[in-house]
């Protein structure tokens, strides 16, 4: 198993209660290169996908041909459009590599038998989906009350490694600015 997912297992449920071997052999293993695409939109989404090395975003495209980034996801991070995931809809969004990745992933039908096997497990995953809720509304909330120079402020001192990882043009996209304005903000705040 993955001492990465394992890891992140063991810091929300107890050590005693979790079959790792069993539970590896529900994942599978997969190396990405850099912009290399998961899924697009318009194709069903029956996987989710557990960030071991890399960056990952998850984006659609809007009415004028514009990327808007909506998720990223880095080391001991869960990403996948939840909603279609749940449903074994079709996707209306993108997941990409923004950089040379590795990612363990798991189709719905395997999470269920995991859950059927092993009901610890929903566990784990009610809390991580419970932080990514949060975090979503988090991000709501900013949207609604704050400026959009106090929300690049707000998440360069709360998230400064993504502001020296990820790429200019995909941290505004996500934060709803410009590539032009993010890189006047900051320069305000690295100068």
């Amino acid at each position: 198993m993955s001492s990465v997912l394992y890891d992140h297992i063991k810091q929300f449920i107890p050590t005693a209660q979790i079959p790792y071997e069993d539970i590896d052999t529900c994942f599978d293993r997969l190396g990405l290169a850099k912009k290399e695409t998961l899924i697009e939109a318009g194709e069903k989404c029956d996987k989710a996908y557990f960030v071991e090395k890399g960056c990952l975003h998850a984006y659609f495209i809007d009415d004028n041909g514009v990327e808007k980034t909506v998720q990223f996801a880095i080391e001991k991070w869960w990403i996948t459009d939840f909603l279609a995931f749940r449903y074994q809809n079709k996707t209306d969004f993108y997941i990409q590599a923004v950089e040379v990745s590795e990612v363990l992933y798991i189709t719905r039908n395997k999470l269920e038998e995991l859950f059927a096997r092993h009901p610890e497990m929903e566990g784990y995953f009610r809390q991580v989906y419970e932080i990514g809720y949060g975090a979503a509304i988090m991000r709501i909330k900013y949207i609604f009350n704050y400026s959009k120079e106090e929300i690049f402020f707000h998440f360069a001192n709360q998230f400064p490694e993504f502001v020296n990882r990820v790429p200019q043009y995909l941290l505004a996209t996500y934060l709803g600015l410009t590539p032009e304005y993010l890189s006047k903000l900051r320069g305000r705040k690295f100068s």
